[in-house]
């Protein structure tokens, strides 16, 4: 990669955004979890719900103030780095960020802090309704940003204006329900719930085994179980509806995806294991399985997948109808100046406008896209493949470490329901060893998600090439340098308040076991609705 401002501005956003991921994954799983354990305590009255739900509520909160810290710099970003990109499509894309912030984030940081100092000042229901809306507002901020980004690989509901050269909203009710968006918001909740689970159980396993808190860790453990265990096989359920999306929206990341260098006749085959090439576009060692991805891309069995080559070709044809509609808004805002616009360029414009964006991927290698010549035609058509060999190792990790979180959610659901999990220490050993690996799936997928869309920052729309600011190279690394030296400090301060928290251990609570809601006690017995 070209040490340009394009490469350093991606590697800088990429970064951040890396960075910024670690965090949010266990924020979306551990406040569900923390609101589904004091539940837990407002319905039994037990004590031990309490304290649970105060020592991961800890946790939460370390990992939330500093997913906050790390993801306001993202929101810069699109101002310092992409200003174009904010100035063509800011009508849109702005929207759904302003709503995120006004009514999700405001909402979750109030009351995180009630939920922190709330305790002995509200009742039980009002305490637990707080959670709740720490969970919600959790939740609600990575629906508007998913919303957001979604339209990035599926812009509907918007349409170009040759006047203000700009992309203006036509349906913002399109944009919302963008099944795009749509998967992928319940595709990454999904994810961290996982994450917040394998997270919980590693703990819980712990302390097992080192022979602390045992009955809070045996009771977490059952909890992070019996919700991963649903998680998990969400997220094989929203995967393969991500994949039929990607089939009809983005059919060059799904062929990269799958190394699948030709048209594969249908049902097309899913390849386990290869090594791509990218320079012979062959995949050596191939290990495929017939029919998988026929059924995950089309759900058919008579619709063949199209290969990387072919939509090379097709791309050509694209870039050069693109030309015709970048001549004709050339004219036409030529002739804004002087008259009305010629009706034939206008037509033409309408015919062809969906291509533009095409015409603009030329502009790497030409500055007049009508003076392209074949060679930067056939050039730009081939900018249209991401890398495959990275796309095609995420993507396989992801499903991997996906499918054993099912196995070991389920292994240990049925050791619950048992009442015997602490009855294998290796597989207590296990669930401790794996709590880095949902981190690892959720990057991989961020990568697969965000660099299977290049050369595009918006589908179709605008080549990421075009959308960046006009910084100095210099600047760039050094804000990169500083960005990556800040997020490790943070990362690491985070680690050692989490590991110390860990170690520290869930407080002691010694207060009285409370009546179950709704209820008083008479001698320990449960006579009558509480006044």
């Amino acid at each position: 990669m070209e040490l340009d401002i394009v490469a350093l501005s991606r590697l800088q956003f990429a970064m951040t955004a890396l960075y910024h991921f670690l965090f949010v994954p266990l924020t979306l799983g551990l406040s569900m979890i923390v609101a589904i354990m004091e539940t837990t305590y407002v319905m039994t009255g037990r004590r031990i719900w309490r304290q649970m739900t105060k020592f991961w509520g800890t946790l939460f909160g370390i990992n939330f103030v500093l997913g906050v810290s790390t993801g306001i710099v993202m929101e810069f970003q699109f101002g310092m780095n992409w200003s174009y990109y904010s100035h063509y499509v800011g009508d849109i894309f702005g929207a759904p960020l302003a709503i995120e912030g006004l009514m999700a984030f405001f909402l979750e940081a109030t009351f995180v802090g009630l939920f922190f100092f709330g305790w002995d000042r509200m009742s039980r229901v009002a305490h637990l309704i707080t959670t709740w809306c720490v969970a919600i507002g959790s939740n609600l901020s990575a629906l508007w940003i998913l919303i957001a980004n979604g339209w990035m690989q599926n812009p509907v509901g918007s349409t170009f204006n040759p006047v203000t050269m700009r992309m203006e909203v036509s349906n913002f009710f399109q944009v919302l329900t963008n099944p795009v968006a749509q998967a992928k918001f319940v595709h990454t909740v999904s994810a961290g719930y996982v994450t917040a689970s394998v997270f919980v159980l590693g703990v819980g396993a712990w302390y097992v085994l080192k022979g602390r808190h045992v009955e809070l860790a045996k009771r977490s453990m059952t909890i992070a179980c019996s919700f991963g265990l649903a998680a998990a096989l969400s997220v094989v359920v929203l995967g393969d509806e991500s994949g039929y999306l990607t089939t009809e929206h983005q059919k060059m990341k799904l062929a990269s995806l799958e190394a699948m260098w030709d048209t594969e006749p249908a049902p097309a085959s899913f390849t386990l294991f290869g090594i791509p090439d990218t320079q012979d576009r062959e995949t050596h060692y191939a290990v495929r399985i017939p029919w998988v991805m026929g059924l995950i891309g089309t759900r058919s069995l008579d619709t063949p997948i199209e290969g990387i080559n072919e939509l090379v070709e097709s791309g050509k044809t694209r870039i050069e109808n693109g030309i015709l509609a970048y001549n004709a808004l050339t004219n036409m805002r030529q002739a804004m100046g002087t008259g009305t616009p010629d009706t034939a360029d206008q037509a033409t414009l309408e015919q062809y406008g969906n291509d533009l964006g095409y015409a603009y991927l030329l502009k790497r290698y030409v500055d007049d896209p009508s003076q392209a010549t074949p060679a930067q035609i056939e050039e730009a058509a081939n900018s249209l493949v991401p890398p495959v060999g990275t796309l095609f190792w995420s993507f396989r990790i992801m499903v991997a470490c996906g499918f054993l979180f099912i196995a070991v959610m389920a292994v240990f659901f049925y050791l619950s329901a048992r009442r015997r999990l602490d009855s294998h220490r290796w597989l207590l050993h296990l669930a401790v060893w794996i709590i880095p690996l949902p981190w690892i799936a959720a990057e991989a997928g961020w990568i697969v998600a965000e660099l299977g869309r290049q050369p595009w920052i918006i589908e179709g729309i605008l080549p990421t090439a075009l959308a960046v600011s006009s910084l100095g190279a210099g600047t760039l690394l050094l804000t990169i340098a500083g960005f990556v030296g800040i997020y490790t400090v943070l990362f690491i301060v985070e680690m050692g308040l989490m590991l110390a928290a860990i170690r520290k251990g869930p407080q002691p609570d010694n207060g009285p076991e409370m009546p179950v809601l709704g209820f008083r006690r008479v001698k320990g017995v449960e006579v009558a609705p509480a006044e």
